[in-house]
């Protein structure tokens, strides 16, 4: 915004409005960068998620998820999330509690469960898929929970 001095001619109602509009557009601009951006990222881990496997860094981190919840005196971390549009069903089956929720699992979602299944549960850890998030109304993110939460006698 222009300064204006004590002096000046008052901005007339026409320089009023272009301001106020380029200030709408220099906003909206900033938003389309923003969401492309976004997009960008998205796109970026969907490729990820599909074409490759589960990296070493993944497990690392799983593993010091873990251990933070251990040291915080708690029995359950959310060790992976990604957006439910990468299930086969965008994450209905997750949302409505279906026993088969793993059929819809792709990518290193599905990878992530198949260890789980080999180290995990053989060890008494718990894996349970939640929506986490709804955007709009609809299932956004799905969180991967471990659990080691001791039985009940």
């Amino acid at each position: 915004m222009p300064d204006i001095k004590k002096n000046d001619t008052p901005p007339s109602a026409d320089q009023l409005r272009m301001m106020l509009l380029e200030e709408q557009m220099k906003e909206a601009r900033k938003f389309e960068t923003q969401k492309n951006k976004e997009q960008q990222r998205l796109t970026a881990f969907t490729e990820d998620f599909l074409k490759n496997q589960v990296s070493e860094n993944e497990i690392a981190m799983v593993r010091r998820l873990v251990m933070n919840a251990v040291r915080d005196g708690k029995y359950e971390a959310m060790v992976y999330s990604f957006p439910s549009d990468l299930c086969s069903d965008s994450g209905r089956a997750i949302n409505s509690g279906d026993p088969k929720w793993t059929d819809t699992l792709q990518g290193k979602a599905k990878e992530f469960y198949l260890r789980y299944l080999e180290f995990g549960k053989p060890q008494g850890f718990k894996l349970k898929a939640t929506i986490i998030n709804f955007p709009g109304g609809i299932p956004g993110d799905v969180g991967f929970f471990l659990d080691w939460t001791p039985e009940r006698m």
